[in-house]
């Protein structure tokens, strides 16, 4: 059969996207209004939202081991009548890998480690092994969505001076883990959207104020690590207990026909 046969247009899926941002900002409870989400837990944010409202979770990740077995029992089960996994957060999931590499090494050296920075001989190997691990959860993640699967990685964020050869320097919102394990979840996503709190400045005194509104960032921009596949080039209000960013997505899809 010739290969000209199998062309075809793609189908839709559901979206990708990694949520990043400070703590206390409400990643979890904005991951919790997605369709129909089940949780995969490294850290346990969900007693925030009141119990009556709480979206059905997993146990808490002790092991990196954890992880693997709740995707892997998910895809088992089609996503089990869920419409989204969301993983909260992956800051904290790398951590338990940083731990289980270490832990790893400690087991087959005689020379003990007790920094990531060290285990399995240094220069870097550590960071790939983590790396790899990463790749491993972001694959059946990957799975999942072309099953029909929403996907939502959260994360914390940190801040990474930029020094570019055209340009000063300056300070960019980014993933908070090495860029080697950051890139499985900014690179081939439909989305990185940043959650961040609106803040005023008064122009007499210069001093930055905030009432506790929220707003997404989603586009491209030189302060923080963002983007998306839907044309989103503003800013979106998140207030609390609504998803306003589903509706804007499934609106974007329909003008543009996917």
């Amino acid at each position: 059969m010739s290969i000209l046969k199998t062309i075809s247009k793609p189908r839709g899926r559901p979206p990708i996207m990694t949520i990043f941002g400070d703590g206390g900002l409400g990643k979890t409870s904005f991951g919790a209004t997605f369709p129909d989400p089940i949780f995969i837990r490294a850290e346990d944010g969900l007693e925030a939202i009141p119990e009556d409202s709480r979206p059905d979770a997993f146990p808490v990740i002790i092991e990196a081991q954890d992880i693997y077995d709740q995707l892997q029992e998910l895809a088992k089960e089609n996503g089990a009548g869920y419409k989204t996994v969301v993983i909260d957060t992956i800051t904290q999931l790398d951590i338990i890998f940083k731990q289980a590499v270490v832990e790893k090494h400690n087991k087959t050296n005689p020379k003990k480690v007790d920094s990531i920075n060290h285990a399995l001989g240094g220069f870097g190997a550590g960071f790939e092994a983590v790396a790899t691990m990463h790749a491993r959860v972001r694959d059946l993640c990957g799975k999942l969505n072309n099953s029909g699967l929403c996907v939502v990685f959260l994360a914390h964020m940190d801040v990474k001076n930029i020094d570019l050869p055209d340009s000063e320097k300056f300070g960019r919102y980014v993933l908070s883990m090495s860029e080697k394990s950051a890139h499985h979840y900014t690179n081939n996503l439909d989305l990185v959207g940043f959650l961040k709190l609106k803040t005023y400045v008064n122009e007499e005194n210069k001093k930055a104020r905030s009432f506790g509104e929220r707003e997404l960032i989603c586009h491209s921009t030189a302060n923080n690590l963002s983007k998306n596949r839907y044309g989103i080039q503003e800013p979106i209000d998140i207030p609390c207990g609504e998803n306003p960013l589903l509706s804007l997505i499934k609106s974007r899809r329909t003008k543009t026909g996917e």
